[in-house]
């Protein structure tokens, strides 16, 4: 175990440096990026190890299992962000035991979000899924109708709509990395040239992250890079 601890420190070094080299090319600011580490799946020991690896946001995508891990590290003080499909069963866990939700794509699941958020926590920070690829199978709203939801998203009470996240289908080519990443940069510019103030791309997994934050990044989502690749 210790030298699978010692392995995630040094994965996490090495993409923090990572990061840090692809926002100096790109003339950003490295500090503009946050790292989410990708952790479904993966059980709580390797998530301690990532946390004793200064890692402090963890991302989840299967609600029961999310839930009891939460519970298990809440010693540790860590942001969890759900990040797979929501349905509209599972929202009441996710709404509560979340700071963030990166993959709202209708307006009946933030609604639910909205209505099921305790008062007395702070908003739900939340980001609007939208499929740039045009995949059948990918979940995301639709470039076209992404300014009606956000609107609708951004008057819920209990929500604050921070940005835009995508999952484009997976290409070698660096050029149509950065295509795809690009159309969701303008969506965002878009809305907020209409009159919203959102700061969040969510954008870039293990394999592209260099096209994501050539594009505008704030937050690249990584798992493989970190905990290596599942058996």
């Amino acid at each position: 175990m210790e030298d699978y601890k010692s392995g995630i420190s040094a994965r996490l070094q090495i993409l923090s440096a990572r990061i840090a080299r692809a926002a100096v090319e790109a003339g950003r600011d490295p500090a503009e990026v946050r790292l989410l580490a990708v952790s479904k799946t993966w059980p709580v020991e390797s998530l301690r190890d990532a946390a004793a690896g200064g890692q402090t946001a963890f991302g989840e995508s299967y609600v029961q299992e999310a839930v009891g891990k939460i519970e298990a590290l809440s010693d540790l003080g860590l942001e969890w962000h759900f990040i797979g499909p929501l349905q509209g069963n599972k929202t009441r866990p996710v709404a509560n035991a979340f700071s963030w939700v990166h993959s709202v794509d209708r307006i009946r699941i933030a609604q639910r979000l909205s209505e099921q958020r305790d008062v007395y926590l702070p908003p739900l920070q939340v980001c609007i899924q939208v499929n740039v690829s045009g995949e059948e199978s990918k979940s995301g709203v639709s470039p076209e109708a992404l300014p009606e939801l956000a609107r609708a998203v951004a008057a819920l009470p209990r929500l604050a709509l921070r940005g835009l996240m995508t999952i484009p289908e997976p290409s070698p080519d660096v050029t149509v990395q950065r295509a795809r990443f690009a159309s969701l940069r303008h969506l965002r510019d878009a809305l907020n040239n209409g009159g919203m103030s959102l700061d969040t791309l969510s954008m870039g997994m293990s394999d592209d992250l260099e096209a994501a934050i050539a594009e505008g990044a704030t937050i690249v989502r990584v798992g493989t890079a970190i905990f290596g690749s599942r058996a």
